[in-house]
């Protein structure tokens, strides 16, 4: 891993500077992230078939909820992080991360359970056919035995970047993009396990990925880690990353609704080849999306940070260079 600057030169450093720090891993990362997607869709496409392909884009809507609560937690907590760090409260954000972990945990399973037990009826909703159906619920299944997983693993990247470690958090989603190419590969050509391998391959990868954050913070040496007692939810902690994450949480819900009224508009219409066209066109779309997305990745550490410092002239700042970036 490469050598990280302080977080406590948030307040201090050339603006300037720190947007190119923070927002550079920030923009790989997200690309990389979007690559995730366009990967399964290759390997599914050439491995598997057209309405594998399809069934794949029914899935969307499930990512997009996925994502949802990811950003609730995530986003949340990371900018609660920065902003405790800004105030010099370490100890909150410390206490941040064992919630982090527990928030997910318990929206995980809650997840992962209501899905399973109506995988069927929320597929059909989400346009599926009786042709595409088995593939949406094939790919499905284990990526939802697997949701507990994504869901920390999201969650912490985001505090490893908050925290003052960006291009950790980078790092650990190029590892899991390229695992995750690997295993689609040996999981749907060599084991011929068709559209489940892909799945299997994305859950093992953020497994691996999953692993590095966690041995990162079991670190002392990383400025936030785990310590004795962080591991019991706080309610001020726990509203507090909710009512920051709500707004990309609907946000997300938005885009899903969205993507469900497309979908089953293109199955009244023209059908599964043109689900699946969208999907495809959808994934390529989230390419360029998660540039800027990444460049506001960076920028939110730095703003945040120097919010909680009371420093609201270098908010100022950091807010107008952005724009004049975007």
């Amino acid at each position: 891993m490469s050598v990280q600057t302080s977080p406590l030169t948030l307040g201090t450093e050339k603006i300037g500077k720190l947007l190119i720090h923070y927002s550079l891993p920030a923009i790989v990362a997200m690309t990389a992230s979007s690559l995730y997607n366009m990967m399964d869709s290759i390997f599914i496409g050439h491995g598997v078939g057209h309405l594998a392909i399809a069934g794949l884009a029914i899935t969307l809507p499930f990512m997009n909820i996925a994502a949802a609560f990811g950003s609730l937690v995530g986003v949340g907590a990371s900018t609660l992080v920065s902003m405790k760090m800004g105030q010099k409260d370490l100890k909150s954000a410390t206490d941040i991360l064992g919630n982090v972990i527990l928030l997910n945990l318990l929206i995980g399973s809650l997840f992962t359970l209501t899905s399973l037990c109506f995988l069927d009826p929320i597929l059909r909703f989400f346009g599926a056919s009786d042709a595409t159906l088995p593939y949406a619920r094939d790919y499905m299944k284990v990526i939802l035995w697997g949701n507990i997983i994504t869901h920390v693993y999201m969650g912490l990247n985001e505090v490893v970047r908050a925290s003052g470690y960006p291009q950790k958090a980078m790092l650990a989603t190029l590892f899991a993009v390229v695992i995750n190419g690997v295993l689609n590969a040996l999981f749907i050509f060599a084991l011929d396990m068709g559209i489940q391998g892909a799945a299997l391959g994305t859950i093992t990868a953020q497994f691996l990925a999953l692993c590095g954050i966690l041995f990162h913070f079991f670190n002392p040496k990383s400025f936030i880690h785990f310590q004795r007692g962080i591991f019991n939810m706080k309610r001020k902690l726990v509203f507090g990353m909710l009512a920051i994450g709500l707004s990309p949480f609907l946000m997300n819900l938005c885009s899903c609704m969205v993507v469900i009224l497309i979908n089953n508009g293109l199955k009244n219409h023209g059908g599964d080849m043109a689900i699946g066209a969208f999907g495809i066109v959808n994934r390529i779309s989230f390419l360029f999306i998660m540039i800027i997305m990444g460049f506001n990745q960076g920028m939110q550490p730095n703003a945040v940070y120097n919010y909680g410092a009371s420093q609201l002239d270098r908010v100022v700042k950091i807010l107008r260079y952005t724009i004049e970036c975007a």
